[in-house]
């Protein structure tokens, strides 16, 4: 069996190119103004500074602007909620991106939960995922949405077939299942503390694995002509699914790296940009 590479990068680069367009098509009719994406960033986490950097050159390379805006390691969370009302306030300001995680003493929920539904464009609301989830007009999570324009592009059928999702995080695991309910797919979702997991993934047309532990999902444990998403990424190139051992076996598959990772940067943009179009054309 020759499986499907579902390419997350090169289809990103395509994306960027009508983005693109998009963005400049928005500037003739605004009078010059474009997108701008707010990304804050607490503390001075490495990874997270290099997550933040990548997402700012991603909005240039589309025409958009990015306004970069710092915090010290000591913010407190009304410090955080002050700068938060101040970019909901900015009417320059389309996006607002709040860098996963922030300082522990920081109530980070409140503070995703403070940016405006129609500036929530890396979809961690709790109102945004609500809508989504009810099926009412929301940005989604932006790595489970990537995803799913993933499957969409490569014209991978959802309706009727059984997704199994490893992993129940409220950024990735729990909307990812939301939509691909939403798809009509039946959707098993498993976590750390589920029983015969091994046994449930076999069941899997689909299988998205989203558990944050490197080659934790083995080969063995997916079937035949499976489609296999891996949201991981770690150390040494891996991801959450041991793909090596699959990969002669299933349909179609994201590669680590190069699958989802760069569709999730790209989804961010794209609703960055959505969200410009609704506020400037």
């Amino acid at each position: 069996m020759s499986a499907l590479v579902l390419d997350g990068k090169a289809l990103a680069a395509q994306w960027e190119q009508q983005l693109s367009e998009r963005v400049e098509v928005l500037k003739e009719k605004s009078g010059g103004k474009i997108p701008i994406l707010a990304t804050i960033l607490v503390g001075a986490d490495p990874a997270s500074a290099t997550y933040v950097k990548m997402k700012g050159n991603a909005c240039r390379r589309v025409g958009m602007d990015s306004l970069a805006v710092e915090m010290s390691e000591d913010t407190t969370t009304e410090q955080l909620l002050a700068k938060i009302e101040e970019l909901n306030a900015n009417p320059d300001v389309h996006g607002i991106l709040l860098q996963h995680p922030v300082p522990s003493q920081i109530d980070e929920r409140a503070c995703f939960d403070a940016i405006n539904l129609e500036k929530d464009v890396d979809g961690v609301t709790c109102l945004g995922y609500g809508r989504m989830a009810m099926g009412e007009e929301a940005y989604g999570c932006a790595t489970p949405k990537g995803i799913m324009r993933i499957l969409e592009h490569y014209n991978i059928e959802i309706e009727g077939k059984h997704a199994v999702v490893v992993g129940r995080s409220p950024i990735l695991g729990k909307p990812m299942s939301a939509m691909l309910l939403e798809a009509n797919a039946t959707v098993t979702t498993c976590h750390s503390r589920t029983r015969n997991l091994p046994d449930l993934i076999k069941q899997a047309d689909i299988i998205v694995g989203a558990v944050g532990k490197p080659e934790f999902i083995k080969g063995e444990w997916i079937k035949d002509g499976a489609v296999v998403v891996d949201a991981g990424y770690h150390p040494g190139g891996v991801g959450d699914i041991e793909l090596s051992a699959i990969i002669d076996r299933c349909t179609a598959y994201t590669p680590v790296p190069g699958g989802v990772g760069p569709m999730t940067i790209n989804t961010l943009i794209f609703q960055s940009v959505e969200s410009g179009e609704k506020s400037l054309g």
